[in-house]
């Protein structure tokens, strides 16, 4: 409250102090984490892969890497994150109706169903990680 802010007091300084801490830690692993990878792609069957450094070589922090491995990897990422869910249900009505009119909840694995055509429908139910997170 204002009394403990005046005071000095303020638990939800000490709490953003601890998260910003948490941030940094999270950050530089991932940063090495993006490194060991980068120094993978950099070398192809003990051969130096130019197109690599080309690409991410001048990014420090491995943004660009970062953006093509999760938009190469995100499906996966989805599927292993929910492949234990079993009947869980996503909060949200994404899957469309056999007649496409209407939606439902994805309730196998936070799946939708099958398509119309038998094939099993991978879809990721969200699209929030291209929503700026205050969003949210």
């Amino acid at each position: 409250d204002i009394g403990d802010i005046v005071r000095g007091k303020d638990s939800s300084r000490v709490i953003m102090k601890e998260i910003e801490k948490k941030k940094e830690n999270y950050m530089e692993n991932l940063q090495k984490i993006f490194k060991e990878i980068y120094e993978e792609l950099k070398t192809t069957r003990g051969k130096q892969n130019g197109e690599i450094e080309k690409r991410y070589g001048s990014d420090e922090n491995y943004y660009k890497l970062r953006e093509d491995w999760w938009t190469a990897n995100r499906h996966t990422v989805w599927e292993a994150l929910t492949c234990e869910v079993g009947s869980g249900t996503y909060f949200h009505a994404t899957c469309n109706s056999a007649d496409g009119n209407s939606k439902s909840q994805a309730n196998d694995k936070c799946r939708c169903p099958k398509t119309s055509d038998g094939k099993a429908n991978d879809q990721v139910p969200t699209y929030f990680d291209y929503v700026p997170q205050y969003l949210r």
